[in-house]
């Protein structure tokens, strides 16, 4: 009996010990956790303070090249392709032959115009040159009758013999007949209306002139030419094959030059002028491309009411190729003593007004409403709500309440450097 009640008071005092000792350490859980609570959480995040210095502004803009020249070459006439004098990729010059269409119908068509046109010539040069005939024997007949006076004259004064008289009174006679003749040719064909006759003349050898050198038009359209200087971007027959009139045989492309073509706002457009230095963004290139403000366009855009710009790029060297999607910037107005903070600082709010979270002297965040500048890019102006000593939150400050204590933090690349030179 007494060996059990022993027992059972051991067994007691152990279980009340190690209740105890539960209960402690619940408490101590307990009192650490509302220690915790009762200390607000630090954010860790970046800052500086706003730089004074020059600032240029970048409009940016996506755009895709396109060649400076480009012509689609399509005959004016649907014929086989006799021969081709350029590949794809063949560089060419301006009037340089490309092609020829079989055109050996079109050249028996054009030796009959011109026959057609010789003879409409012939007949109205014998239609405008029917009065030579009179002409001539007019002329002739006053010859002779100047040498009938002459010798009359002689003959009365007794230098020359009778005969020599007569002969010429006869040749005077024969001279009067041919002319008489020739006036009454002149006269029947005044009868039929002279001048209705050279018209008509005139009337077929124009229309016979027009037919032939509209058939050599036709048989030069045979011989296909490069408007311009460039490479060959596409030959998409091979000869033989039948190409319509009106359908691309050749396409040409001048790529010396390259255009990137953006749209902007008229606000932003005015402030461009020709010649504005620019540069272009081409995936696989690391560094920008260099580029001119090479035209502005006069008017609006109806659709978008935005501006056409065009900014050139050289690519004498044909590194870049035309079709390529990129990123455009223009450089725009300067401000050489502008406060400048980095745009990721800058806050938008639903209604597009700015702010940015600044490290008060009670070391927590406090929203700051501003006004902004120009850009250029990474860098932003602020004109109005900073000072330029506030400790300007550049990292972390999305989702921030005003209010929250802050820890103002290195970079992570410069925190992992340093941890790095700590090993």
């Amino acid at each position: 009996m007494t060996t059990n009640l022993s027992s059972r008071r051991r067994s007691a005092a152990r279980f009340y010990a190690i209740a105890l000792a539960l209960f402690s350490l619940a408490l101590s859980s307990a009192c650490k956790k509302a220690n915790q609570g009762d200390a607000a959480p630090l954010v860790t995040v970046q800052a500086e303070h706003p730089e004074i210095g020059p600032i240029s502004e970048h409009i940016t803009a996506d755009a895709t090249l396109s060649a400076v020249a480009e012509a689609s070459i399509s005959p004016k006439i649907t014929a086989p392709v006799r021969k081709f004098y350029v590949q794809r990729g063949s560089k060419v010059k301006q009037g340089q032959l490309l092609a020829e269409l079989e055109n050996r119908d079109l050249s028996a068509q054009a030796l009959d115009n011109q026959g057609q046109y010789n003879a409409a010539r012939a007949a109205f040069e014998m239609q405008t040159k029917a009065q030579v005939p009179e002409d001539y024997h007019k002329a002739q007949l006053d010859l002779q009758q100047q040498i009938v006076d002459a010798r009359r004259k002689l003959l009365a004064e007794g230098a020359i013999p009778g005969r020599d008289y007569d002969t010429a009174a006869a040749a005077l006679v024969q001279a009067q007949a041919a002319y008489d003749v020739a006036r009454n040719h002149m006269e029947s064909l005044k009868a039929v209306s002279r001048a209705a006759s050279i018209e008509q003349a005139q009337g077929q050898l124009s229309s016979a002139k027009g037919k032939y050198l509209a058939a050599e038009a036709q048989v030069s359209y045979s011989e296909v030419r490069s408007p311009i200087t460039g490479t060959v971007t596409d030959r998409p027959l091979f000869p033989g094959e039948t190409v319509n009139s009106g359908s691309t045989l050749i396409t040409v492309m001048d790529t010396s030059s390259l255009i990137a073509k953006v749209h902007l706002a008229q606000t932003v457009a005015q402030q461009l002028k020709i010649g504005d230095d620019a540069s272009v963004s081409v995936p696989g290139v690391e560094t920008p491309v260099p580029a001119k403000v090479y035209l502005i366009s006069p008017a609006l855009d109806p659709a978008s009411t935005t501006i056409e710009v065009w900014l050139r790029v050289n690519n004498k060297g044909g590194d870049y190729k035309a079709g390529t999607p990129v990123r455009t910037s223009i450089k725009g107005r300067t401000v050489e003593k502008a406060a400048k903070i980095p745009i990721s600082a800058v806050l938008t709010a639903q209604d597009g007004s700015k702010s940015v979270m600044v490290v008060g002297t009670d070391g927590a965040a406090h929203k700051t409403p501003i006004e902004l500048g120009i850009n250029d890019g990474e860098d932003v102006q602020v004109t109005k709500g900073l000072g330029g000593s506030e400790l300007v939150i550049t990292t972390g400050s999305y989702g921030l309440d005003d209010g929250t204590k802050v820890k103002v933090g290195k970079p992570a690349e410069d925190a992992d450097h340093a941890g790095g030179e700590a090993k």
